[in-house]
């Protein structure tokens, strides 16, 4: 939705600070023989991935960039080392819905991961950073809402992000987006399951509740029940 914006290019997920995060971190001891202190590693990570992304962005005729790795919710501080004036949107989805869909993609034991601590975890993680961010740099949305009513959480979005609207980023699946062949053939499934819906699609919102196994959902439970209920999706 973001990449169907004209000022925003947000590719696929590159996955980037994940790999490199350990150069600052277990393997430091190592890297700091070389003489080279921790701002001189920043500036350059900084250079290489913010300048591939900047020209990525150029290339597209854009003016600004969004990374999607939802890992990166486990390395919020480099990037905040990196970026110190990156804004955040934290988009929260039913647990029940995520464990499900991660059964689907990646397995049981990825269903059994997401159960027992992935969904709890990255959400804690998340609203902690965001709390001592101001407002204008974190954004939290459900992705029920957005599907129910994609124009006006969008809208909310983009007034966080200091952006016009632009009823492009309504019309996404008709515009062309640099993805794999993997994505592109998910996506064309879960429009086809909703009955060929134009723009957001609506067969995976409530999955969860309807086809989660009982183990799974036990885990789910067991670990982050507390966590579902304060957010509102046991009721």
């Amino acid at each position: 939705m973001l990449d169907s914006h004209p000022a925003i290019a947000a590719g696929e997920e590159t996955k980037f600070l994940t790999d490199l995060e350990p150069i600052l971190g277990e393997h430091w001891r190592l890297l700091q023989t070389y003489g080279f202190n921790r701002n001189w590693w920043l500036e350059r990570m900084r250079a290489f991935y913010g300048g591939f992304m900047a020209e990525y962005a150029e290339r597209k005729g854009k003016r600004r960039w969004a990374e999607k790795t939802p890992g990166y919710t486990f390395h919020l501080d480099l990037v905040d080392e990196l970026f110190p004036n990156a804004q955040y949107v934290h988009l929260i989805r039913d647990g029940r819905d995520v464990v499900a869909s991660f059964r689907e993609r990646w397995g049981y034991k990825a269903g059994l991961r997401a159960a027992n601590s992935v969904w709890r975890e990255s959400i804690v993680r998340a609203r902690a950073f965001g709390e001592h961010l101001p407002a204008d740099r974190y954004h939290e949305l459900r992705y029920e809402a957005l599907v129910a009513d994609p124009e006006r959480e969008l809208r909310s979005l983009l007034a966080f992000l200091g952006e016009d609207w632009d009823d492009a980023v309504l019309r996404y699946d008709e515009l062309p987006h640099d993805t794999t062949d993997r994505y592109a053939q998910y996506s064309a499934k879960r429009r086809a399951e909703s009955g060929g819906e134009k723009g957001v699609y609506r067969a995976a919102s409530g999955r969860g509740r309807r086809k989660l196994d009982p183990a799974l959902h036990a885990v789910l439970m067991r670990s982050s029940g507390k966590l579902l209920a304060d957010l509102g999706y046991t009721g």
